[in-house]
Order: C-alpha cells, then structure tokens, then sequence
C-alpha cells in the first residue's frame, strides 16, 4: 500500500484551511492511488485567523464563516495542531524532515506602515491592534482607554471602516454580539462624539463595499457627515463606475449622504475624501492631524493642492493595509510585506523547490475562498 503524501500546513486561518481542502480532493493524487495526510499547525490555541480575530463583533454573518471551515477540519485526513509557533516550537529544517511538502500560509498580522512625523505619538495606534483587542486575541494586552472625544481613522477600506464604526458606536449595541466583558467595559468608557475618516483620493476610489459603507448609517445615535467640497469626479473616476458597480454603488449612497439634512445626533461620523495626511500633530501626545487637500489628476490618481487642514483629535487610528511577517529561514520582501512571490497565496516547498500555491482560478475552492473573505485581506506569508 502506497505510504500516504505527509503535507504540513503553517496557518489554520482561511487560506490554510481551504488549500488543506483542495488537497483532499486532488484528482492527480487520488488517480494514482496516493492518499494524502495533512497536519496544520497554527501558533494561536484556535483555527479560523482573521475570520475569529479581524471580524468586527458586529458582522456575525462573516463570523459564521467558521462552520464551513469547521467541516473542512472535521476531515479525517487534516489534523489541527494549536500552540504550535514556526521559528520556535518548530524549524523549516524539522517540517523538511516529517513532511514531503509544506505550505505557508500565516497570513497578514501588522500594520502597513505610514512615514508621516508625529505618528509615534502617544494616541497614535494601527488599526490592527484595535481589531485584534476588540476581537480578544490572545497576544494582544485586555486593556485598552480609547482616547478622548475626537478621533481620526485613516483609510477608506473595510477595516477603516470597521474602526470608525465601532469607536462611533454605542457600547450597549455590542452586548447581543460574542464580545468580551473587558472589551465592553472599554468601549462603554470611551466618551467620543465625534469621529473624522480621511481618504487620500475621491469617492470613486472608496474601497470600502456597499455593504459596509451602508452599515455606518445604520447605528443608532450616529450621524454620517459627508463634504460637497470633497465631491470632485474625474475621467477617471466615471469610468470606474460604468466598469463597476460596487464603484457606481458607492458614489451613490455617498451623494444621498452629501445633499441631505443633517439629523443632529449625539455622535457625528465625518467623511472627509482628498485629504492626504502628512502629519500627526501633539507635543507629548496626539493633539491633531494635519491633511493636504489633494485634486484628481483625470485618470483617478490625485496630486496635492499645497493647501493644509488641521483638525483637532485626540487620538488617531491607521487603517491603511497590513502586511505579513519575515518567517524564519524563509525569503522576505520587507517592502512588500511578503515572501517573493509570482502571484497572491502561499509558499510550498516540496523536495527544496518552492511553488505558488493557490486554488485554481475558477475552482470551488476558489470561489469559495472568494465569498468567505469579503474583507479583503490578502492571503500571504
């Protein structure tokens, strides 16, 4: 009986799990009669990555992703192992040794970084860390003071989003979500009344999804504040939304915002577009943010106006990307954030080559893949 192919997979979040899955339907494998025995190893005591600590408490649709990948665990050729870190617990070296072949796939856990002065301030934070705290990640400290009564997101994407709508939100509105006491007690002290999100371009370059946008005009308390001044459309921009209707979807529900009454709530949340940070401002601690008011350069990029905004906050969170980690003995590209590699998915190595690894384009696993991670977070070493 032919000895079954031994796979070792670092990283139990989605792209672990999913390529764990297509390897128990290979059709090569199974043609020639070869089974295959599949470990996976994470460092954290759970499975599940970004879907259990990257999904706002308040998104239990995506947070129910975890059965599909449950099923896919319940297999009995895929066996999970937690509390098991690479580099420590474990070296390329002895993964060369147990298995025929190794996939990496551990994914993006710290913040892209922003070259800006004054971003080392105290209140100034990366949006990961805020996720991870309110998400109750195991390496990340219980407490957390959320600072003062103006604050600034950085970013226009998912996560931007996500951040800003938990710190305008009311604490108590959590309380049907799986979030922890310490998290509640933390978010129930926070005393903001007013929440500023810039985005360097327009909005026809939000990144944000329809969905989520929506969802920050649907908590009670809030009102959504979006600037005419703000509203400039390019060439560019009006190609992007006859090529695509989350872009067309968007601009949208940004306009109704724009030409509507204000409501006059407790807690403002302020959508300011073409707004470039170039500084964060305080002595000892956050005391602003300083923008530069950029204009579309007619194919969607922008350039800046020389003019400068000071808006006063306490605090400043940046939400402008993650990045992945250097792995031990393994290629790194600092700048990317990832290990070298011809296309998004992960690493193996098999008998000391080392090949892409992703499903297929157009497989069910890929497109399950797809719809189970609607945030977008790029699947890399």
């Amino acid at each position: 009986m032919t000895r079954p192919l031994r796979v070792g997979i670092v990283g139990a979040g989605p792209a672990g799990i999913y390529a764990a899955d297509l390897l128990t339907k290979d059709e090569t494998l199974s043609s020639c009669g070869t089974s295959v025995s599949i470990d996976i190893l994470d460092k954290l005591p759970s499975p599940y990555g970004l879907v259990r600590y990257g999904v706002a408490p308040d998104h239990p649709r995506i947070k129910q992703i975890q059965g599909a990948l449950h099923k896919i665990l319940d297999k009995p050729e895929i066996t999970f192992y937690g509390n098991v870190e690479y580099g420590v617990d474990l070296k390329l070296e002895d993964l060369r040794r147990h298995y025929d072949a190794v996939v990496f796939a551990t994914g993006s856990d710290r913040d892209r970084p922003l070259d800006i002065p004054g971003v080392d301030l105290p209140g100034s934070h990366g949006a990961a860390d805020f996720v991870f705290w309110y998400d109750s990640h195991p390496d990340v400290a219980p407490s957390w003071h959320v600072d003062g009564t103006s604050v600034a997101v950085i970013g226009a994407g998912n996560v931007a989003v996500d951040v800003a709508r938990i710190l305008a939100k009311d604490a108590d509105d959590l309380l049907s979500t799986d979030i922890t006491d310490n998290v509640y007690e933390g978010l129930r002290a926070k005393q903001i009344t007013d929440v500023h999100v810039f985005a360097r371009r327009g909005i026809a370059q939000c990144k944000a999804t329809p969905m989520e946008l929506r969802e920050l005009d649907k908590q009670p308390g809030v009102e959504v504040l979006v600037y005419a001044e703000d509203f400039d459309m390019d060439e560019g921009s009006l190609q992007a939304c006859e090529e695509s209707n989350q872009v067309k979807t968007n601009v949208k529900v940004l306009q109704n915002w724009a030409i509507r009454d204000e409501r006059g709530a407790e807690r403002r949340l302020h959508l300011h577009f073409l707004h470039s940070p170039v500084e964060i401002l305080g002595e000892d601690r956050v005391s602003g943010i300083r923008t530069e008011r950029m204009e579309l350069t007619g194919d969607g990029s922008v350039k800046g106006t020389g003019e400068f905004v000071d808006t006063e906050v306490q605090a400043v969170y940046r939400a402008i990307g993650y990045l992945g980690s250097p792995l031990t003995d393994l290629p790194f590209d600092e700048d990317r954030g990832s290990s070298p590699t011809p296309g998004a998915g992960s690493w193996t190595w098999t008998r000391s080559t080392w090949t892409a690894c992703t499903p297929p384009a157009g497989s069910s696993a890929a497109r399950s893949a797809s719809s189970a991670t609607p945030r977008a977070t790029p699947w890399r070493p």
